[in-house]
């Protein structure tokens, strides 16, 4: 869970998500127009996000087209849900 919270700890990679999650289907060199960064710099990103299996990657000729792995994702959000959902007595004695 940590290196998946990791890899979307950067705006870049959650705008990638987002995008990727709005398309709901395989990008092939879409996201440097869409996200307004440099091809390596997206490179970059797509990798980080691959590591931690978020995404999946395919070779299609010369351009790798990529996607959510919607089972990682799933993954993710059910090891999240229950941390994001905890009651809090909202002290406001703290700091």
């Amino acid at each position: 869970m940590a290196q998946m919270a990791k890899a979307l700890g950067h705006p870049a990679r959650i705008a990638i998500v987002q995008y990727l999650l709005k398309q709901d289907t395989c990008i092939c060199g879409d996201l440097v127009l869409e996200i307004g960064l440099a091809q390596p710099t997206i490179s970059q990103h797509l990798k980080a996000l691959k590591t931690a299996g978020l995404i999946k990657g395919n070779i299609e000729g010369t351009s790798t087209c990529y996607c959510l792995d919607y089972e990682k994702w799933d993954v993710m959000k059910s090891l999240l849900s229950p941390l994001l959902n905890l009651e809090t007595d909202n002290n406001t004695n703290c700091c």
